[in-house]
C-alpha cells in the first residue's frame, strides 16, 4: 500500500493538514489499512524533502497546512497511470504456512486447511454485510457518498479476495489427497505419503470438505 500516494491524492482536493488527512484515508478505506499520526507526518516530511508537498500557513486552530507541489501532481498522475506491479508478488503468510506444513511432523495440513477455511469464509460473510450496508448508505444519497463509494470499492476488492482464498485452500486439500492416495497405490513417488503429515494420514479416506455454497455469496452479489 502506498500511503504517500495516498496522501497526495487527499491533498489533491486542497490544503490539509496531518490528523485531517488520516481520517479522510481512514474514511475512503473504511479503515482497512489504519494509520497513526506519527506514519503520516513522518510521510509528509519526507514528501516535502522530495518536493513533492509544502507548508501553507495554518488554519485557524493552528494546525499546519500542506499543499500539494507541481512535482507532486506528476507524481499522482504517474502512479494512477502505471499499472500496479505483480511479478513481485508481496509475502503471503498463508501460503508460507501451507508450504512449511507439507511433511511436517506432527502436523495435520487437513486441519490447516479446514480451520482457515472456516476463517475465510466468516470473513467474506462479513464482508459481504459491509458491502450491504455501504450500498444502503449510499442509495440514502447521504453528504459522504464519495468516501461510500470508495468504502464500497474496497470491499468488493476483499470479498473477491477471501472468495478465492477459500477456493483456492479446496484445491490445495483435493490435490493433496490425490497425491497422498497415488503414492499409496505404489506411486513412483513413495515419500508423498508424508505430503498429509502422520495425523492426516488416518483421516484422507474423508471427502473434501467444500465451502457452503451458502457462503459464497459474495460471487454472486460482488
Amino acid at each position: 500500500m502506498s500511503i504517500r500516494h495516498g496522501l497526495l491524492a487527499l491533498l489533491e482536493h486542497g490544503p490539509r493538514y496531518g490528523s485531517q488527512l488520516r481520517t479522510e484515508f481512514e474514511s475512503r478505506t473504511g479503515s482497512t489499512w489504519p494509520l497513526n499520526v506519527g506514519q503520516v507526518y513522518t510521510t509528509l516530511n519526507r514528501l516535502e524533502r522530495d518536493g513533492m508537498v509544502a507548508q501553507s500557513g495554518a488554519d485557524d486552530a493552528g494546525h499546519a497546512l500542506y499543499v500539494i507541489t507541481e512535482a507532486g501532481h506528476a507524481e499522482l498522475t504517474s502512479w494512477f497511470e502505471t499499472p500496479v506491479d505483480r511479478s513481485n508478488p508481496p509475502r503471503d503468510e498463508l501460503a508460507i504456512k501451507l508450504a512449511m506444513a507439507i511433511g511436517a511432523p506432527g502436523v495435520d495440513i487437513r486441519a490447516v486447511i479446514q480451520s482457515q477455511r472456516h476463517h475465510t469464509v466468516k470473513a467474506m460473510q462479513d464482508y459481504t454485510r459491509l458491502k450491504a450496508q455501504a450500498l444502503a448508505a449510499i442509495e440514502s444519497g447521504g453528504s459522504q457518498e464519495r468516501d461510500d463509494v470508495a468504502w464500497l470499492l474496497v470491499l468488493e476488492q476483499l470479498i473477491f479476495q477471501t472468495e478465492a482464498e477459500a477456493r483456492w485452500l479446496d484445491h490445495c486439500e483435493v490435490r493433496l489427497i490425490r497425491l497422498s492416495a497415488q503414492a499409496e497405490r505404489g506411486a513412483s513417488r513413495p515419500t508423498a505419503t508424508s505430503l498429509l503429515g502422520q495425523q492426516a494420514q488416518s483421516t484422507q479416506s474423508a471427502p473434501a470438505t467444500q465451502s457452503p455454497r451458502a457462503d459464497r455469496s459474495g460471487q454472486s452479489t460482488a
